[in-house]
């Protein structure tokens, strides 16, 4: 009810509907699935299943699905990959509406942590991507202002964030012709953590600039100057912060928090007084079991944070203390992205969620708990830090499953949680494309008696592939597998790439573009290349070592990797194994049965299967900042000047940049040299990873 409210009273208008932008009808077994998960969703149902094969339309018939039902939708994936390409693919089907992305905004990060065996204590490390940490907010404030919401989120959707009920409570509107002035205004947006600065304006800033006030919102990437006249607000100026054109004139703004951790001063006093309260607790806990150096270790590091809250407000680590800020009882979980989704009078969730490729992230989510509650008990038992601390913390399954309302899991292989609790499977098996699922050939020691190994063997028919203009997957047992496979690719004179999860997020969305683009032809990976990724060109997955049972070559995960060849009408499949295991006999038997009932449907509908066209698009764009786009820029109208004399070109442009310093030009400044680093292949240091030894 809360969001209903807020968008009436921001837009004066009843809740929107969904408006689904549809380029095909549907078809193959989508209608029928629309239709009883729509049914199902009507009649109450709280969990259903679709399962749906590789290619089959799944999120097609989700969008049908979000459209039919009409409420704010979470759609949880299990990475931050297929997240963005989810989000892109619900943009383009729901145009007008608000589709949003939220995942973890670290680019790094390292959690707090102590090994006790050798008393070593690590400290929390973390770099923030400020791009993610925009659309982050982008979505939490599109969920407290309109009703038309999807939010794409990873399993950072169960960690904390701050209280919607005090991000929502303390935000400013400014109009035009309202009774203010710059210095009242500044008061304001500093209270709600917006810092002031002379330099150039980044998201959270702002600065004062003669008779005008200017800032930058942390949801959106645009500047807003604010103009008085006298004790009034002569007008407000939308502007595009590289350019700084006129983007538009609004006559009234809101302003929400730069942070999502939002607390009063009277409740942060009251916390302190928690927090105090607490410390003294747990040292007369320490002072009872005669251990001293626990006791001054947690004095000195709490009361340490406590002083810089009181002046500063901050102290890192200040998380820890969120239970205290929040007036949470032990044990209670802490608000997530969850609670900023509307729910009924009686508190009950009332939004829709989709669990995609539920036999992966279902167990992730309830996987979360545990790891994160063993890390902070040994921290909590070596004084480092107070027991509230457990309360900052992602929730428990069980949790989970009472703070959302319907679930859909979709997934090509459901996984046994799906099975148990969904009220109605629902199968769509026969794609509108015509498409069979992969022709699969088993290749090895017992059936070719002088086979010279999966290697090379791969590279023979890769190559004869790419030759016909066709892209090529290789799945790896292990990351090092994977970057040693594609290095002897490229030795080969193959243009091959790695992909694994310790690629940037943005880094990796740009590498499957690349793929997609043919820039090179092998994506060689491990178990990220499974589910989701949707690559139509390829023509040829390669699975080696198909026989070494275990998680990355179980039933379930045989199945997805065989999919990543299902869109493409020359799609094959080799398996290299020299043993047939219950695994592979089970998933080839499975991909035989979907290829016949698939074949028997075009042929009594005289369909011909064509290959999925699907334009290609860098869903990485959206979460570029414009800085980095303006760099991009510049590098494709000097890319020509470069190459004429490099040592040259770079001298004069560092000639350009140090008169940009000289005249307080930061901003150009920074654009020169960042366009310098990628044209000599460089880049910036990045921090050094620290650890602390107590010994």
């Amino acid at each position: 009810m809360r969001a209903l409210k807020s968008f009436l009273r921001y837009t004066g208008q009843m809740a929107k509907v969904f408006t689904l932008h549809t380029p095909y009808p549907p078809a193959g077994d989508q209608p029928v699935a629309i239709k009883n998960l729509t049914k199902g969703l009507t009649e109450g149902m709280r969990d259903q299943t679709l399962l749906g094969v590789t290619g089959s339309g799944k999120t097609f018939t989700m969008a049908n699905v979000i459209a039919n039902y009409d409420k704010p939708t979470l759609v949880l994936a299990h990475n931050k990959t297929l997240a963005a390409q989810l989000a892109q693919e619900y943009r383009e089907f729901f145009p007008t509406n608000a589709v949003h992305y939220f995942v973890s905004y670290y680019d790094y990060y390292q959690p707090e942590a102590y090994i006790a065996h050798s008393d070593t204590y690590i400290e929390k490390e973390a770099m923030v991507n400020a791009e993610i940490d925009r659309l982050r907010h982008a979505a939490t404030q599109a969920l407290l202002t309109r009703r038309d919401v999807i939010i794409v989120a990873s399993v950072s959707a169960i960690y904390g964030l701050g209280s919607p009920a005090e991000y929502e409570k303390v935000h400013i509107k400014v109009s035009v012709g309202e009774e203010s002035d710059r210095a009242s205004l500044i008061r304001k947006l500093i209270g709600i953590y917006f810092e002031r600065t002379n330099a150039d304006l980044e998201p959270g800033q702002l600065r004062a600039v003669g008779n005008a006030l200017e800032f930058m919102p942390v949801n959106e990437r645009a500047l807003y100057r604010v103009v008085f006249a006298g004790a009034e607000v002569s007008h407000i100026d939308q502007l595009d912060p590289i350019s700084r054109a006129l983007l538009a004139s609004p006559n009234t703004l809101f302003v929400f928090p730069a942070k999502h951790f939002v607390t009063s001063e009277a409740e942060r006093e009251r916390a302190l007084v928690d927090i105090k309260e607490e410390l003294d607790s747990q040292l007369a806990k320490f002072k009872r079991e005669e251990k001293p150096l626990e006791a001054e270790r947690l004095k000195r590091r709490t009361l340490h944070d406590i002083a810089l809250i009181r002046e500063l407000g901050y102290t890192n680590g200040i998380e820890n203390y969120s239970r205290h800020f929040d007036g949470r009882q032990p044990g209670e979980p802490p608000h997530t992205l969850l609670s900023y989704f509307p729910h009924k009078q009686d508190g009950s969730p009332d939004f829709l969620t989709v669990i995609d490729e539920s036999h992966v992230t279902i167990p992730q989510i309830g996987g979360m708990f545990a790891g994160d509650r063993s890390r902070k008990d040994v921290l909590v038992e070596h004084g480092f830090r107070l027991p509230s601390a457990r309360d900052n913390r992602p929730l428990t399954f069980a949790e989970f499953e009472t703070r959302v309302g319907p679930c859909v899991y979709t997934s090509a292989t459901p996984g046994q949680y799906e099975r148990d609790h969904s009220e109605q499977v629902v199968e769509q098996i026969i794609r509108p494309t015509g498409l069979l699922d992969p022709e699969l050939v088993v290749r090895g020691v017992v059936e070719h008696g002088e086979y010279k190994g999966q290697v090379s063997d791969f590279i023979d028919e890769a190559e004869a592939v790419i030759k016909n203009g066709g892209r090529v997957l290789a799945t790896t047992l292990t990351k090092q597998m994977a970057e040693d496979l594609a290095a002897f690719l490229r030795e080969r004179k193959l243009k091959a790439e790695y992909l694994h999860s310790d690629i940037k997020t943005i880094d990796r969305i740009d590498i499957l573009t690349k793929f997609r683009r043919g820039i090179f032809d092998i994506l060689v990976g491990v178990n990220l290349l499974r589910e989701g990724l949707d690559l139509p060109e390829v023509e040829l997955v390669g699975i080696l070592d198909a026989d070494k049972e275990g998680f990355l070559r179980s039933e379930t995960s045989l199945i997805q990797t065989i999919g990543r060849a299902a869109r493409n009408v020359l799609g094959r499949v080799i398996l290299y194994a020299d043993i047939m295991t219950g695994s592979l006999d089970r998933a080839i038997g499975e991909t035989n049965r979907r290829r016949e009932r698939q074949l028997a449907y075009n042929t009594e509908h005289g369909i011909t299967p064509v290959t999925i066209k699907k334009e290609i698009r860098d869903i990485a764009q959206s979460m570029r900042s414009e800085h980095q786009k303006t760099v991009d820029g510049l590098l494709a109208l000097d890319t020509l000047a470069y190459k004429d004399d490099p040592k040259a070109f770079i001298d004069a442009k560092r000639q350009e940049m140090a008169e940009a310093v000289e005249r307080l030009d930061f901003e150009t400044a920074a654009l020169i040299r960042d366009e310098i680093y990628k044209l000599e292949g460089t880049t910036p240091k990045k921090p050094v990873r620290k650890r602390k030894l107590l010994r």
